[in-house]
């Protein structure tokens, strides 16, 4: 009887052991970096964007800057907002005075299932930013090249570092930059890039600054994290 128990005990164990395995082989880290922004060459997966592309004024440029005492480097998005459009533009837009920064597509995708937000470590100028996540397409239309983009705003307070924390269910779905008036749910296992913007218009928190003129962020790292 007792070395039947002892088999008996020594199979629970061992089914026990193996369910924790499994558990732990399918429940993720509690954070996952996505991007980093500590050296020139972590800027090359990003490429500029602004107004300027459609007859605007407004520049922005990322570079690194330089810890200082053995700190890390960290990224710097600055640049300038216009409202204003170049003389004789060919192009007739409803609203300028926006730059942003999109990282390249990734090799494939990435997938964030089991996180539930979105982290980024920042020190800003008191604007309102834009974070914004890119899925594969299936939202529009079948075989459309454009990527799905989802969006929410990130508060950056000026003068010290912060990290910001977006539930992936604050992210709305856009199309040119617009909220799509439908309920839609984000595939978080087909990201393929992301992206930070700004615009004069401002928006998303109170008291946040806004309209045209200087704004910087510095960038340490952009983190997938959930709960424990």
């Amino acid at each position: 009887m007792s070395r039947f128990r002892s088999l008996w005990q020594a199979s629970v164990n061992a089914t026990k052991k193996a369910l924790t395995w499994e558990l732990e082989e399918w429940v993720p880290p509690v954070e996952k970096c996505i991007f980093k922004f500590n050296s020139k060459e972590d800027l090359k997966t990003w490429h500029l964007y602004s107004d300027s592309e459609y007859g605007g004024l407004s520049s922005a440029s990322l570079e690194i800057k330089d810890g200082g005492n053995g700190s890390d480097c960290t990224g710097v998005f600055s640049g300038n907002l216009s409202t204003e459009m170049s003389e004789g533009s060919k192009w007739n837009i409803s609203r300028s005075g926006f730059c942003g920064m999109r990282s390249k597509k990734f090799d494939g995708f990435i997938d964030l299932d089991g996180y539930d937000s979105i982290a980024l470590r920042l020190k800003g100028d008191g604007r309102c930013y834009i974070s914004i996540i890119y899925t594969e397409n299936w939202v529009n239309s079948p075989g459309q090249a454009e990527d799905n983009s989802w969006q929410a705003f990130v508060f950056a307070p000026k003068g010290n570092w912060y990290t910001a924390k977006v539930p992936l269910t604050r992210y709305l779905p856009t199309w040119k930059g617009n909220v799509i008036d439908a309920e839609m749910e984000m595939n978080p296992g087909r990201v393929v890039g992301m992206s930070l913007s700004v615009n004069a218009q401002g928006g998303g928190f109170i008291g946040a600054k806004s309209g045209a003129g200087d704004f910087r962020v510095e960038i340490d790292w952009i983190k997938a994290v959930r709960r424990p």
